[in-house]
């Protein structure tokens, strides 16, 4: 087995290499392992300069998450880093592929940065709920001034190795190879003195103006709403230009360990592990290949086609649409070019829009384009006996090995792909609206989906920038069959005596950006109204409102009323009124319903419905369950999704308050699932479920 880090001398230049794929992360035996090859190459009179580089594809991930909480061992990566920047011979990192968060850190440590142009940088422990904690937001401020560290640091978006180059983050870009690179110039430099050490730059902070850099903050801080770890990287990046270097980086430890140990990251380190598992579905092994897929075909020109193929587009696939109607076909064209020149104004590169654009098509020759097509998506009303006769032309007018997809987002994937009359062929891929933007992507594996059937859907939806979450057949399927469940408490509680001023509140209180009564309206009463009628459901106040003619925003009038021009929710007496005549007609006597009730039967639901969702095998495990409801519906990030909400609880509290609440309402489905209640009296938890 070859060692973690290596050592090679080419003339006076000692060559330090780790070897930890696939990404370089540097636990606690890699940086051991560092520190000794550094110190080794420091102390020998030969050596004049050193060049720390990598092998593989990348520099460093950063650190190995998996580590925290665990009894440190080894040097820590503050201390490593702080070690290499002290040295008194130059330390030349030769960067490459990805250099993120404790990989960047530890970039910023050395003298001299060389890069190539494949290298991508960023500080992306916000998205774990945390702050750059070796010396990330002090060395950055530094070497490239507050602004621009700030939106680094806030957003943990990457950046390109030429937009690194004009920030001043890598001394030289090389198109070569960046180690050979890296070797040049430290023989180039190695008698050059004073060294330069990034934590005694000044120049870059010596004239911040406070007010201004509050104003560039502010603008990151305002999509991250409710979260705590983007405040501490503002106050953290403060700190760089208002203290000395020793203080800034004693504050920012203190804090990153503070946030470490927060529930908000715990809950953020779940999804990071989350989004990985969900990737390894069973019955798939590395022996199953996709197919080759580069031309795809999206039946339906509506809102929910134009945004998967935007989607598709984004990832490299030649896309066209295919609808009956020519109107419909331009109407959509002009959308999804509008939509490219909105992302471009607001900062999105306005190339990479024009050529995902010009992979878009459209055509009214349903046969041409879905006969050509290696995927096709159907994205047309929500209606069994369409998507039947669309399947059912599909399954000869395709060739072999086309896979077909359809995008109900309830329906019964099996009775689709019987249709076709080739259900090998045949999956659900659900996408969400609008799809251009939302992560999530339900790959609905139905009874007779040929394994590589499947491993395409997965691997067009990770191409396209999608979270694919592979889920069984059943109504609503995983997310929607939640939903199910948490509307119908959301529709007793109206006609027992809440509001929907009142529900969302609570819903709010609980971290949702919306209430779901305020969602309903944006979304259209009539959308949901309709999907219950197809299968035979019905919710008895929100479907009587409905009906009623109040669909929600697109009316004017819904669960709550709306001023022309204006989307803020107005609770409405027309409503009240409304519910006491059908709580009347149903002899139901209404009463306050207490706000922690409120809250429990908006959650409880959900978590009990993904028990028997578990229980049924529809989903793989817990995370997948948390991963759909963080980046398809909304459910606040802090949480982590409900499986990890429950166990924060407790599954012994969550158990008894649903037996109370069904002992309270009468509402039989209340009662805990038998796998909810197993767990809780074994003592197990949600979590002892991954595998992890």
């Amino acid at each position: 087995m070859a060692e973690p880090v290596s050592t090679e001398r080419i003339g006076n230049v000692a060559i330090v290499e780790i070897d930890n794929p696939p990404v370089n992360a540097l636990g606690s035996l890699i940086r051991q392992h560092l520190e000794d090859h550094v110190r080794a190459a420091l102390e020998d009179d030969g050596v004049d300069a050193v060049v720390l580089a990598a092998r593989g594809k990348h520099f460093s991930g950063g650190a190995d998450i998996r580590e925290f909480g665990q009894p440190s061992t080894g040097p820590d990566l503050p201390g490593l880093i702080a070690r290499l920047e002290a040295a008194d011979k130059p330390i030349v990192a030769a960067l490459k592929g990805t250099v993120f968060g404790g990989g960047f850190e530890l970039a910023l440590g050395c003298h001299y940065r060389i890069a190539d142009s494949s290298a991508r940088f960023a500080l992306p422990e916000v998205r774990l709920g945390l702050l750059p904690g070796a010396g990330g937001t002090q060395r950055l401020t530094r070497l490239i001034g507050p602004e621009a560290a700030v939106k680094l640091i806030v957003t943990g978006e990457p950046i390109d190795a030429r937009e690194a180059l004009s920030l001043g983050i890598v001394d030289r870009l090389d198109d070569g190879d960046p180690r050979e690179a890296a070797i040049a110039f430290a023989g180039e430099i190695a008698k050059t003195r004073p060294l330069p050490r990034v934590s005694e730059m000044t120049d870059r902070i010596a004239a911040v103006d406070p007010v201004a850099f509050d104003a560039v903050a502010e603008r990151f801080l305002a999509a991250n709403r409710g979260l705590t770890a983007p405040r501490a990287c503002v106050a953290s990046v403060r700190n760089a230009f208002t203290r000395p270097f020793a203080e800034g980086l004693a504050e920012e430890r203190r804090m990153f360990a503070e946030l470490r140990g927060s529930d908000e990251s715990r809950a953020q380190r779940h999804l990071f592990f989350a989004e990985r598992a969900a990737l390894k579905v069973p019955g798939l092994d590395a022996t199953v290949k996709p197919r080759p897929v580069q031309k795809i075909a999206v039946i339906g020109a509506g809102t929910m086609g134009g945004g998967i193929a935007m989607s598709l587009a984004s990832g490299g696939y030649d896309v066209t649409i295919v609808d009956q109607s020519d109107d419909a076909l331009t109407a959509r064209l002009q959308a999804i070019a509008g939509l490219y020149r909105k992302s471009a104004a607001r900062g999105a590169s306005a190339a990479e829009g024009e050529t995902a654009l010009a992979r878009i098509s459209s055509t009214t020759d349903f046969a041409a384009a879905v006969g050509g097509a290696d995927l096709v998506i159907e994205a047309v009303f929500e209606r069994m006996d369409l998507k039947k006769q669309i399947f059912g032309e599909l399954g000869t007018l395709t060739k072999p090995g086309t896979v077909l997809a359809t995008n109900t987002s309830s329906l019964d994937v099996n009775e689709i792909a019987e249709a076709s009359g080739r259900p090998g062929d045949v999956l659900g891929m659900h996408f969400f609206s609008p799809a251009n933007v939302m992560k999530l992507l339900e790959v609905v594996r139905g009874d007779k989906t040929d394994p590589d059937a499947l491993a395409t859907a997965i691997e067009v939806g990770r191409r396209s920038g999608k979270i694919p979450v592979t889920v069984g057949v059943c109504f609503g399927f995983v997310g929607n069959r939640m939903m199910a469940a948490r509307t119908r408490q959301l529709d007793a509680m109206l006609l027992e005596g809440a509001s929907p001023a009142e529900i969302d509140a609570e819903a709010r209180r609980f971290g949702n950006a919306m209430g779901p009564c305020a969602v309903s309206d944006l979304a259209g009463l009539d959308v949901g109204y309709l999907v219950r009628k197809e299968s035979g459901r019905r919710a008895y106040v929100i479907d009587a409102i409905a009906e009623s003619g109040r669909h929600g925003q697109k009316t004017g009038k819904g669960l709550y009323r709306y001023d022309p021009g204006d989307r803020r929710p107005i609770p409405d007496p027309e409503v009240d009124t409304f519910i006491d005549a059908l709580a009347l007609q149903a002899g139901v006597t209404r009463r306050p319903i207490p706000d922690d009730e409120i809250g429990e039967r908006l959650v409880y639901p959900m978590i009990n419905e993904a028990a028997r969702i578990l229980e049924e095998g529809i989903a793989a495990r817990p995370s997948d369950i948390d991963l759909i409801w963080i980046s398809g519906y909304g459910f606040p990030r802090t949480k982590g999704g409900p499986m990890f909400h429950a166990d924060t609880i407790g599954l012994p509290t969550i158990v008894a308050r649903l037996d109370e609440l069904a002992e309270r309402t009468g509402s039989e489905e209340l009662h805990p699932a038998p796998l909810l209640r197993r767990l809780a009296e074994q003592g197990g938890s949600f979590g002892d479920m991954n595998g992890s």
